[in-house]
Order: C-alpha cells, then sequence, then structure tokens
C-alpha cells in the first residue's frame, strides 16, 4: 500500500468527546454524576467504557446491576459497530459532547448483542477481519499469519497501540504490484431510513478497461439514492470517519487508508433535513 502514515494515524487517533448519563429510572443510593470519555473512534463501546461501569456502580446497590448497554436518543448502541461508525450514522448533526445514556437494567434483547467479555469482541472483530481478507486476498494472507500475528492484531486495538496493530495490519494492506488494488474491496454501507442493517456486496475497486473506480462509482451502483436526492431538495451525506470524502475519490485509496481495524470501509449514509 502507499505509506501515508499521517493519514493512518490521524484516522486512528480520531476522538469523540462523550458525556456519559445514568438513565434516570436507575436505582442508586446517591446522585450519579456524569462521566466524560473521549471515545476513540476506531474502537468498540464495550472495549473502552470499564471507567464508565465502575463510575456509576459505586452509587448503586449490587442486586440493581445487571449487564450494561447503553443508548443515544432511544436507539440502542451496538456494541458490535465501531464507535465512529455509530456516531456518524446517529448523532454526527447533534453538537458535542455526544450525550449516551448508560442502563444496568432492561436488557434490550431484540436490539442487542449480548457481550458477556472481551472474548466475545475479540470473535467478532477476528471474524470480519478474515472476511474482509477472503474479499482481497482469498484469505491467502490472513492464513499465512501465525496465531501469534492475530493476536498482536487483536492486542494492538485493544490497548489503543498504532504501531503494534500496523505492523502486522499492514500486510493485509498490500497486493502483488502487477494489480492496481485488492480482489474486492470489503465494505459496508448503513442507512438510518431502512430497516436493513447494511448493504454489502461485491465490488472490484478496478473496472474492466483498467479505470480505478471511485467511491462515486459504489454508491451508484450498490446504493443509488445515496449519491441522487430521492426529491428535488432532499440531499445525503456520505461520511466515513467523520468526515465527507469526495466521490472522486479512488475506492482502493479509501480501503487502504480510512477502513477502520476490522478491514472494512463502514459507510453512512445520513439524510440531509430540508429548510
Amino acid at each position: 500500500m502507499t505509506d501515508d502514515k499521517d493519514v493512518l494515524r490521524d484516522v486512528w487517533f480520531g476522538r469523540i468527546p462523550t458525556c456519559f448519563t445514568l438513565y434516570q429510572d436507575e436505582i442508586t443510593e446517591r446522585e450519579a454524576e456524569p462521566y466524560y470519555l473521549l471515545l476513540p473512534r476506531v474502537s468498540y463501546l464495550t472495549l473502552v467504557t470499564d471507567k464508565v461501569k465502575k463510575h456509576f456502580q459505586k452509587v448503586m446497590r449490587q442486586e440493581d446491576i445487571s449487564e450494561i448497554w447503553f443508548e443515544y436518543e432511544g436507539t440502542p448502541l451496538k456494541w458490535h459497530y465501531p464507535i465512529g461508525l455509530l456516531f456518524d450514522l446517529l448523532a454526527s448533526s447533534s453538537a458535542l459532547p455526544w450525550n449516551i445514556t448508560v442502563h444496568f437494567k432492561s436488557f434490550p434483547e431484540k436490539d442487542l448483542l449480548h457481550c458477556p467479555s472481551k472474548d466475545v469482541i475479540e470473535a467478532h472483530f477476528m471474524s470480519c477481519v478474515k472476511e474482509a481478507d477472503a474479499l482481497k486476498h482469498k484469505s491467502q494472507v490472513i492464513n499465512e499469519m501465525q496465531k501469534k500475528d492475530h493476536k498482536q492484531l487483536w492486542m494492538g486495538l485493544q490497548n489503543d497501540r498504532f504501531d503494534q496493530f500496523w505492523a502486522i495490519n499492514r500486510k493485509l494492506m498490500e497486493y502483488p504490484a502487477e494489480e492496481n488494488g485488492f480482489r474486492y474491496i470489503p465494505f459496508r454501507i448503513y442507512q438510518t431510513t431502512t430497516e436493513r442493517p447494511f448493504i454489502q456486496k461485491l465490488f472490484r475497486p478496478v473496472a474492466s478497461d483498467g479505470q480505478l473506480h471511485t467511491l462515486g462509482d459504489l454508491l451508484k451502483e450498490v446504493c443509488p439514492s445515496a449519491v441522487a436526492p430521492e426529491d428535488g431538495e432532499r440531499k445525503n451525506q456520505v461520511m466515513i470517519h467523520g468526515i465527507e470524502p469526495m466521490l472522486e475519490t479512488p475506492l482502493q485509496w479509501l480501503s487502504e487508508h480510512l477502513s477502520y481495524p476490522d478491514n472494512f470501509l463502514h459507510i453512512s449514509i445520513i439524510p440531509q433535513p430540508t429548510d
């Protein structure tokens, strides 16, 4: 891959200032003060909220505590979605800090997966990395790695260590010199306007005539409503890592530089309100 470390670092160290507030119906022995954190965009909520959990459990009785979960303006937050994706999709137009509500009871079984341990997060993360490599390299790169390499990927993410993670991840971002990119681009497109979790299809980074496909080419083919207003006024915002890449940006470059640690491009389509 092109060695553009500044872009990779900026993406990795992206943070969202967040205010965690205990749900008003939770039973406490004394008033629960809000808790503030800078959340890493590339991580997962259940990886970085131990301090939040400890903070609120101090004011609660043990019998009133069950599995912790989070919600933003009535929407339960999926722990298996990267934090940056959740913010872009649900709160990108709101003022900072991001206000998240903390719950310890009434777990929303229909909306969220249970997350009993960090082993579950690791299993989900590695499953995504393996799926991405199957698309990019027919699984050849991930299968040639040793178990300690897989562990280093995970520990780099869990411990927020950029160099530790990228020492291994760069191998997943390489491709043969005679080719112009990956076999297929691992991507998922999310929309709040549909019940479908996301759109994911096979899409090559290079056209049959050798031209590099762009973000606009991808959207026109797999999600045309994202680039064409459904009516005369409404337009959509296309976000990856909190930025709006130009539609002319080559998809291969985006995949190498703006993929999340799970090696997927997570693309949010946000309808813009009409004036």
